[in-house]
């Protein structure tokens, strides 16, 4: 069951692609490209993580916070949960019933 390629993209000139400007071209060290290049991208990338993660750790999650509440046993509430009530004794045994038939003859 071979599908047909779907050729629904339309080619750009060339001379079209001169005209854009902005972006980052690709570079590699096959492609002739040197190592502060390399360097450059990748420390580039880095801060941006570094400054995407710094964002996030910065004020806590309400939930987060919530949900460390609650296992802490505060529930939320500014104080600690009540202790909890002391199970039931278990029941007492069933008293066992016994049935006596008698027969008379008489």
């Amino acid at each position: 069951m071979s599908r047909k390629p779907d050729s629904s993209f339309a080619s750009i000139d060339p001379a079209d692609l001169e005209a854009v400007s902005g972006g980052a071209s690709r570079v590699s060290s096959r492609a002739g490209g040197n190592d502060a290049q390399l360097t450059a991208m990748l420390t580039s990338i880095t801060d941006s993580i570094k400054g995407l993660a710094g964002q996030k750790s910065s004020g806590m999650d309400p939930m987060m916070m919530m949900m460390m509440m609650m296992m802490m046993g505060g529930g939320g509430g500014g104080g600690a949960a009540p202790a909890a009530a002391a199970a039931a004794p278990p029941a007492p045994p069933p008293v066992p019933v016994v049935n006596v038939s008698v027969k008379r003859s008489c």
